[in-house]
């Protein structure tokens, strides 16, 4: 009898790579799901002896899903496949009763190791003969957009895993998001950061193996106050020591997010010095700062905020558009 096995993850990207990390002898029948609620009226359906669940999703996250799984207490056995690396996120999806926490990128030989540790029967049937209900179509192209998201939320787990053992604390970071604009556009495309009265910004160039960009570190200045608690930092909050506290953790995430990046593309990427653009200013006046000239951009945008603390900031990395060819090839290398 075969396995009825499920993958829930709102990347096509993402859903792709982890069929293809799965036993190729195995006696199972795929389907998959977007979300949270997608993934348990599939289980209801009796599609989900085995869950491969992530945790960064909309509508209905890993977190909730995993709550409902145990409130209905549906019949699935649950391993979280998540970019959020964080040691309280393991710690709290174990909590909510999954059996096993699984990094991305996916490691096939791991999820071997996974399945057999907890009896799962891999059963000496050739995978290729399986029936697959690729439903939504993950028969299809896979979307290059929803291919950088997927590389950036890979990329920003690690960042957020370095900033939340810096802080001591807990990162919670929404959905990567990626957008192919004129620079003229960027402003009206960051009308959310424009909200804010004041903040501050760092910049940082990276280029490497036909790929070429900044990143922008947009900082809440509200945070100042929380980040040095957080850091146990009891003197005057000077502008000197703001501008220390807006440094190290601009290194700690743009830093960390091109080396996740660079890592899953390899790439290396030589990388700039950081330069302030200002503090105390408006959006407006990012773009006068920056050094960007380029007419079209891909940018990932990448949103960072602490949980119980008035601290978030935004990662935002601008792309060259004559890097988009370069990228697409790596991108496709993945799926070979």
């Amino acid at each position: 009898m075969s396995t009825k096995v499920l993958i829930c993850d709102d990347s096509s990207f993402a859903r792709k790579q982890m069929t293809r990390a799965l036993p190729k002898k195995w006696q199972i029948e795929i389907s998959y799901a977007t979300n949270g609620l997608e993934a348990l009226d599939q289980i209801r359906k009796g599609n989900g002896d085995i869950l491969f669940l992530d945790l960064n999703m909309p509508i209905m996250d890993g977190y909730q899903t995993l709550e409902a799984i145990i409130k209905e207490d549906l019949p699935t056995m649950t391993i979280v496949v998540s970019g959020d690396i964080q040691p309280e996120a393991l710690k709290r999806v174990k909590d909510l009763g999954a059996l096993e926490f699984i990094n991305k990128p996916v490691d096939g030989e791991l999820i071997d190791q996974v399945l057999s540790s907890f009896g799962i029967s891999l059963d000496e049937v050739n995978n290729d003969d399986i029936e697959q209900d690729a439903s939504p179509d993950d028969s299809s192209e896979i979307d290059l957009d929803d291919s950088y998201k997927e590389l950036a939320n890979v990329a920003m787990g690690r960042a957020a895993d370095l900033l939340a053992r810096l802080l001591n604390a807990f990162v919670k970071m929404p959905i990567p998001n990626v957008k192919h604009i004129e620079i003229s556009e960027l402003e009206m495309a960051m009308q959310h950061i424009k909200s804010n009265d004041s903040i501050s910004a760092v910049c940082q160039g990276f280029i490497g193996a036909g790929v070429a960009g900044e990143a922008l570190m947009i900082f809440n200045e509200a945070s100042y106050t929380d980040i040095a608690e957080l850091m146990k930092y009891d003197g005057e909050i000077t502008e000197t020591v703001q501008l220390e506290l807006l440094m190290d953790i601009s290194s700690v995430l743009c830093n960390a997010c091109l080396a996740g990046i660079a890592d899953q593309l390899d790439i290396n990427f030589s990388l700039g010095h950081p330069m302030i653009i200002g503090q105390h200013i408006h959006f407006d006046d990012i773009l006068k700062g920056s050094s960007t000239q380029w007419k079209k951009l891909l940018t990932i945008e990448m949103g960072y905020e602490i949980e119980n603390k008035n601290i978030s900031c935004d990662l935002l990395l601008l792309i060259t558009e004559d890097s988009i060819e370069s990228l697409n090839e790596r991108v496709s290398y993945l799926l070979d």
